[in-house]
């Protein structure tokens, strides 16, 4: 079925793509997904079900022997609309009956699951712990092998957070604790093993900085939350762990990052989307870059030693939903010698030992990021190239691949006259020219950031005043052309920030009131044309190396593994896509069984199944 593009042209859904190591191909008879085709639609908010989300976890063999290789020990969870299911994934193999699914849980429309998380730590052979956060802001915890383990965590009246659970996952290396973050701004942290009072919880200042507070609960004895994080202003939408554990990297519609060092609570970096807020956000598998996208249509790269925004990414058409880095086909190195996890950007305190409650969250002592090369790397054939592969999906139902170079991660940070545009091959496109101006523009009013502001600025370079930048600035990337008839248009929701023509400015300041402080926003019309926030014309700009479309609906959902990639899409389909050389055989491609092919009746729930 083909669909009408953008350009105006006919555009066909891919089931396959080339990369410089291969093709890789969409197998149709590894497709799991939701028991109808009927869209949920949700009375409230935005409209729409909440992104279909994926978590995988790789249950090690009975007698403790460690991580089996047998797929069949690997599950798969995902929500679509009012339902959550698990299921054995099994790679590149055929996917299991549909009809059989190891747990299957209904909710009723104010508790519709949002996001979810396994417990890899504690995860056996027995059983695994499944974090399930619900749009009314519960968050629940189920065995969905056993079938043992039900609890709930911030239920009933909702007495800690009524506002819709964004994001949560398990501290790493703990058995016990996870973080919760809310559309309202808060971030929890929870032990599993302790209650919620019964009474609305008293919060008092633990630390402070700048955009950000901690609060512990004023209680008696030990209960939950342990601690409140207060981040910035509105939703946080995302976060995530460095590959030590050692650092966490926060997002929010603020467009704000913000990186912390989570023993100590110390901010040690932050940067800014070009326009509008930050949506997701990852690590790269050694630690040195994380990676956001969002509301601007881009994928922008911030280094964690240089403490810069380093590269933006230009490619999407409409909002970025996921990015992911690709460790198996990454390559890189330690030849300078920087570590991560060893990086002494904060004063350490005895913070750390009070955040994990007098132990240490990690079972196990920090050791150096997770240094998995590919195949080429391990071979030892001395490639001195520092390559990162990077995924990207969006509203568009863009597939992008990246290649990020460290010879253009690296480059300085300079105002230059013309933009530098870098290849998927890591060529630049135009040569950097021009030193760095004044800061004129980077301190200019948040209503003048338009031609006559980048013209003032402009006449230590004789610059004209309908410059790149001022173009740019003025650019919404997310803008849809106009759509022929019958184009099925993909619905997306302005946040306050990007309905301004101005990156990043505010029209007045407002404070976030939290337990009787006022915590000032940033101002982000001072840090537009800094490294925090360097416009598109002050840093590489990344171009993707392929850009596809795969679905008609939107994409939510994109994860790496060893032999596929699976990508997952707003209609309830999670589809894998399989690594060159890693195909299976011809009988893998004939007609599809029909335990897989034929939707699933509105029948009674399979055995071991929930209504909450």
């Amino acid at each position: 079925m083909a669909v009408q593009g953008d350009a105006g042209t006919k555009e066909d859904i891919k089931t396959q793509f080339t990369t410089i190591e291969g093709v890789y191909r969409l197998l149709p008879l590894s497709e799991y997904s939701r028991p109808n085709r009927v869209a949920y639609n949700n009375s409230g908010g935005s409209g729409t079900s909440p992104p279909v989300r994926m978590s995988f976890v790789n249950l090690p063999e009975s007698n403790g022997s460690g991580n089996s290789i047998n797929s069949e020990r690997t599950k798969i969870c995902f929500n679509y609309g009012r339902e959550l299911f698990v299921y054995t994934y099994r790679g590149i193999k055929k996917a299991v009956d549909l009809t059989k699914p190891i747990d299957k849980r209904a909710y009723n429309k104010e508790d519709v699951p949002t996001c979810h998380d396994f417990n890899t730590t504690t995860a056996s052979g027995e059983g695994v712990s499944l974090l399930v956060g619900l749009l009314g802001g519960q968050v629940q915890l189920i065995d969905p092998i056993t079938k043992e383990v039900n609890k709930a965590y911030n239920a009933g009246e909702r007495l800690i957070d009524k506002t819709k659970v964004t994001c949560v996952k398990w501290v790493p290396g703990s058995p016990n604790q996870f973080l919760a973050a809310h559309s309202s701004g808060h971030m929890y942290t929870y032990n599993e093993e302790l209650l919620c009072g019964v009474d609305r919880p008293h919060y008092q200042l633990f630390k402070q900085g700048e955009g950000y507070s901690v609060y512990t609960c004023k209680t008696k004895s030990t209960r939950n939350p342990l601690y409140r994080w207060v981040i910035g202003e509105g939703s946080i939408n995302e976060f995530a762990f460095s590959p030590c554990s050692k650092y966490l990297a926060v997002v929010s519609q603020d467009g704000s990052l913000r990186v912390f060092n989570f023993d100590t609570m110390d901010l040690v970096g932050s940067a800014r989307s070009y326009y509008g807020g930050l949506l997701c956000v990852c690590w790269s598998p050694d630690g040195r870059y994380v990676v956001t996208g969002g509301e601007d249509d881009l994928i922008t790269v911030w280094s964690f030693q240089e403490k810069r925004v380093v590269a933006r990414g230009q490619g999407h058409k409409s909002w970025v939903t996921v990015v992911a880095f690709d460790s198996y086909t990454t390559l890189y190195s330690d030849m300078d010698g920087f570590d991560v996890c060893n990086e002494d950007t904060t004063k350490h305190n005895n913070v750390g030992n009070d955040v994990r409650s007098g132990k240490s969250v990690n079972s196990a002592p920090n050791s150096k990021p997770n240094s998995n090369r590919n195949s080429l790397a391990s071979e030892g054939l001395g490639l001195s190239v520092t390559s990162y592969r990077l995924g990207s999906v969006g509203q568009d139902t863009l597939l992008c691949l990246w290649d990020l170079k460290d010879d253009v991660l690296r480059q300085p940070y300079l105002r230059p006259r013309s933009s530098t545009v870098v290849s998927s091959s890591g060529g630049v496109g135009s040569t950097v020219s021009g030193h760095q101006t004044s800061q004129s523009v980077a301190n200019a009013k948040c209503n003048n950031v338009k031609e006559s502001s980048v013209g003032s600025d402009a006449s230590h370079h004789s610059h004209s005043t309908n410059s790149l930048t001022a173009k740019l600035a003025n650019l919404n990337f997310g803008e849809k052309k106009d759509k022929e008839k019958g184009e099925k248009d993909h619905k997306r929701s302005l946040s306050l920030a990007s309905k301004n023509s101005t990156p990043n400015c505010k029209s007045s300041v407002n404070k976030n009131q939290v337990g009787g402080s006022t915590v000032p926003p940033e101002d982000s019309c001072k840090t537009m044309g800094t490294s925090i926030c360097p416009r598109l014309d002050e840093c590489p700009v990344l171009e993707p190396m392929i850009c596809k479309k795969i679905g008609h609906e939107r994409l939510s959902g994109l994860v790496f593994r060893e032999d596929c990639l699976v990508t997952s899409c707003q209609d309830g389909c999670v589809l894998t896509w399989c690594r060159p050389g890693k195909q299976p055989g011809n009988n893998q491609h004939s007609t599809p069984s029909p335990t897989i092919a034929v939707a699933m009746g509105g029948g009674p729930l399979p055995s071991g199944g929930t209504v909450v």
